[in-house]
């Protein structure tokens, strides 16, 4: 039943991902407009979000739910890299493909899933996979893209969805709420979330070489190592690690650490791509291939998972 209610939501989201893909073909928008959208939905309403989850009443049960989502995520994530360790030394991949494979697009499509489908109050679970991922996205992954080691602790220390999730924890764990009008405003402000990501995912798809896209054999190869490879294995440390049992509800508290692990390609490889001088058209590709798998990928893993 739930991987029913999850295809039909990740459905409604793309009928949103047609409307601005039409914006842009019937030449109402320029793909590039929705640099505009992304720069309020990444300073604005994805941090709004992350602040909004915290914002409920603390609880044993809810801190060691969001701890238990952070040691999973951390677990998962270090997979990840020993899945791309492994395909380094047999295929040879790229930098591209393993940032591809490693990082998810777990904060633009798996926060409105989850709000639609579990409830706002297990966006706190989300917080800990976004987290985790951000530190290392602006660890390793920019190492990656740079071609060198190195840290940007700027971006990880002035990053706004970091900022949220360290404010929301603070906020949780002292029990304080933010005044009426501002928790009004970032409560409004949240539940854009899932339109403004669709849309700007819309644009972007009507921009993109399709010819390109599905030309690459290449390209699908990746996407089954993000959407099944990864995913299935997700599953398999969940299910016979005995970390579902580890606390009450955890079953439900991993199933949110699931949908992020099994997400499309971080849209954020490709921006990286761009400014490192990569491959941005590749990113793109494995981007958009990804994006129409969870279509089906998703709600599937979802069912394994339940079984």
């Amino acid at each position: 039943m739930l991987a029913w209610l999850l295809a039909q939501q990740i459905a409604v989201l793309f009928i949103i991902v047609a409307c601005g893909f039409l914006l842009v073909k019937f030449h109402f928008l320029k793909a590039q407009d929705s640099q505009v959208l992304s720069v309020a939905c990444i300073y604005i309403v994805n941090p709004c979000t992350i602040l909004n989850a915290f914002q409920i009443e603390y609880s044993n049960d809810v801190r060691n739910g969001f701890l238990l989502a952070l040691v999973a995520a951390i677990v998962i994530h270090l997979m990840f890299f020993v899945i791309c360790w492994v395909l380094y030394h047999i295929f040879e991949i790229d930098a591209v493909e393993k940032a591809s494979i490693v990082y998810s697009n777990a904060g633009n499509l798996i926060i409105p899933l989850v709000i639609a489908v579990l409830g706002e109050d297990k966006v706190i679970y989300a917080s800990a996979f976004i987290a985790v991922q951000n530190i290392l996205l602006w660890t390793h992954g920019q190492s990656l893209m740079q071609g060198k080691l190195g840290v940007n602790w700027k971006n990880i220390l002035c990053n706004a969805n970091l900022i949220a999730i360290w404010l929301g924890v603070i906020f949780f764990f002292a029990n304080i709420k933010l005044p009426f009008l501002l928790g009004s405003a970032t409560k409004s402000l949240a539940s854009m979330i899932g339109p403004i990501s669709m849309l700007i995912l819309g644009m972007l798809l009507a921009g993109v070489s399709w010819q390109f896209v599905f030309a690459n054999k290449r390209v699908y190869f990746i996407a089954a190592v993000r959407m099944l490879l990864c995913p299935i294995l997700t599953i398999a440390f969940l299910r016979f690690s005995g970390i579902t049992t580890l606390v009450p509800d955890g079953a439900n508290v991993l199933l949110v650490t699931l949908l992020a692990a099994g997400a499309p390609a971080a849209s954020m490889v490709t921006q990286l791509t761009q400014i490192y001088g990569l491959n941005a058209q590749y990113a793109s590709a494995i981007n958009v291939v990804t994006t129409l798998c969870c279509i089906v990928t998703m709600p599937l893993m979802v069912l394994l998972y339940q079984l």
